[in-house]
């Protein structure tokens, strides 16, 4: 990016503070704030314009339950297993996220939980993708979104451990794209002079982030035409599950979102439901009291499922939502910026808030299912699939997720 283009795109977004700055900047300086600005998607600052987002219609969507799968189960498999083995199903895990809730300097797949002996989150995603090897013959093909954080380490650690026994040549890294932070005026803020502050785009930004790095490409010289996306920390999640791909495909939906029955109306997962008669997620936050004692007509309660992060998109409408603009979601957080300084030797200071001084801009995977105009939400046996690690101890833990394992044979 020349200089002619950043004026010009600052302008177009309200960024006269930054142009003040950058007039300030030495040259080695702006040479750097160019650079990064190459690779930086500012349209995401559209999203500030509209900060009061409103939810449509909500209403219950039907879910596939257990009963039903279970009746057509060898159907479902034999349709999954024939679409793994033609290699049209290749599965992308989200795992750009450190284990700093856990106590940990490192990436989160890089987490040990074993008791008597080391048991890794990335080792648990291995063995459960090494299931569906055994079932099908098939080496499933998996991309591992990293960050700019964890790159390097997560590809080290991976190298050092041989991919746990799965096919290295069937697994290609990409790094999640970035966006800039801004203030609660809406200016983006500096780190350091010739560098934006920035954060990881959202969970929402996997296929984007494939796309720059040119992976999209692979996939359709591969002849992918379902990807299978989930987060790193569910250590009994099922992937690639030809059950759930073949149930997904039948149905003619071009997503499929497993879901299991909620703990409590309140659990802190998103509900599978409609919303304007489209299919929908609504996180557990923007849940009323109203929707929470919602009946169907069997009397059961109406937002009962909950989505565990782990959905069949089909490729050929994903290229369309992502070249279109995705609905971007506003978060307040803590960002340590840059402030000019005369005082200081280097001419600036780091300022550490103590409470919430900026928006960070994200996309959210559960936006893709509304956006892909079907889904099928398919129910599964939250002991035998959902056991996510977000705190040490406590709910959605290690602790808990330690006794699930156990719970199905798995030693520790």
């Amino acid at each position: 990016m020349d200089e002619i283009q950043f004026r010009s795109i600052m302008l177009q977004h309200g960024q006269e503070k930054i142009l003040d700055s950058f007039a300030k900047m030495s040259g080695d300086e702006k040479s750097s704030l160019l650079k990064q600005c190459d690779s930086l998607d500012f349209s995401f600052l559209n999203a500030l314009k509209n900060k009061e987002g409103k939810r449509g219609k909500i209403e219950p969507i039907r879910t596939m339950k257990l009963s039903e799968i279970e009746e057509n189960k060898g159907k479902y498999e034999e349709v999954g297993v024939k679409a793994i083995k033609e290699g049209k199903v290749a599965a992308l895990v989200l795992a750009g996220g450190m284990g700093t809730r856990l106590g940990s300097e490192h990436a989160k797949g890089m987490y040990n939980i074993g008791i008597t002996k080391p048991v890794y989150i990335f080792q648990r995603m291995f063995e459960n993708m090494m299931e569906v090897v055994d079932k099908t013959g098939a080496w499933v093909p998996l991309f591992i979104m990293t960050s700019l954080i964890n790159d390097g380490e997560v590809k080290e650690f991976l190298k050092e451990h041989s991919f746990f026994g799965y096919n290295p040549d069937k697994v290609h890294f990409f790094v999640q794209d970035m966006s800039p932070c801004v203030d609660y005026e809406g200016n983006i803020l500096f780190v350091r002079p010739g560098e934006f502050a920035m954060s990881p785009n959202g969970n929402g930004g996997f296929y984007s982030s494939l796309m720059n790095a040119g992976l999209d490409e692979l996939c359709k010289k591969e002849g992918i035409e379902y990807i299978n996306v989930f987060a790193i920390d569910n250590v009994l999640q099922k992937i690639a599950d030809p059950l759930f791909v073949g149930a997904t495909i039948l149905s003619g939906c071009a997503t499929g979102a497993k879901v299991v029955k909620k703990a409590e109306p309140g659990e802190k997962v998103g509900s599978i439901c409609l919303e304007d008669g489209m299919p929908s997620v609504v996180e557990y936050y923007d849940m009323t009291e109203e929707l929470l004692a919602a009946k169907d007509e069997d009397g059961e309660p109406a937002y009962e499922y909950g989505v565990i992060l782990n959905y069949l998109f089909r490729l050929k409408e994903m290229d369309g939502i992502v070249r279109n603009e995705m609905p971007v979601h506003i978060v307040k957080k803590k960002v340590p910026y840059m402030e000019l300084s005369a005082e200081s030797p280097e001419g600036y200071v780091t300022v550490t808030p103590d409470k919430p001084n900026a928006f960070k801009l994200e996309t959210l995977t559960l936006d893709f299912v509304r956006m892909m105009g079907s889904c099928l939400p398919f129910e599964v046996v939250r002991d035998h699939e959902f056991a996510p690690i977000k705190n040490p101890t406590g709910v959605d833990s290690v602790e808990s997720a330690r006794e699930m394992l156990k719970a199905v044979g798995y030693e520790l």
